[in-house]
């Protein structure tokens, strides 16, 4: 079962994202599905910054991708507007995704079936207000191991702040 975790607010979101970074090695990709506003930017800036991006780190919606100079590379993308992986737009921003970034995908469907496998997958769905349901699932037992770990230890700092 994939671990779960309730983030009750951006700050909780973004504690994922940090805590997920530390996962994370050069070449590794990470889908994010979600409704419009259910944080995946939020999760994917937290995670940049730990990962050492410095500056902005923005939605890519309209640009389709963003790099971002780190400890490691990272590549956020946005595949929303796209159809398939032999799109152009898609070809020319995977072109300007170094082997050895850590890339973040939004809206993977229409394009995952043209990429490497993907590290790890996560799923946000609204709980109301500003509750978030993420559901982690990771490539293999080892991945989904040690997110379950990352949420038992967010679960346990947030009772105990």
């Amino acid at each position: 079962m994939a671990p779960e975790y309730t983030s009750d607010g951006p700050e909780a979101t973004e504690a994922l994202g940090r805590g997920l970074a530390h996962l994370l090695g050069p070449g590794d990709i990470v889908v994010l599905r979600g409704e419009l506003g259910a944080g995946k930017t939020t999760l994917v800036r937290a995670a940049a910054r730990a990962l050492g991006v410095v500056g902005p780190v923005t939605s890519p919606t309209f640009t389709i991708a963003n790099a971002y100079d780190g400890r490691v590379p990272v590549a956020h993308l946005d595949a929303w507007r796209l159809t398939d992986p032999d799109d152009e737009e898609m070809g020319l921003a995977l072109e300007a995704v170094p082997d050895d970034a850590v890339a973040f995908i939004e809206w993977p469907d229409a394009v995952l079936h043209g990429l490497p496998a993907p590290r790890v997958r996560i799923d946000i769905a609204h709980g109301g207000g500003d509750t978030r349901v993420v559901r982690l699932d990771g490539a293999d037992p080892g991945m989904d191991a040690s997110l379950e770990a990352l949420c038992d230890d967010l679960r346990a700092r947030h009772r105990n702040a």
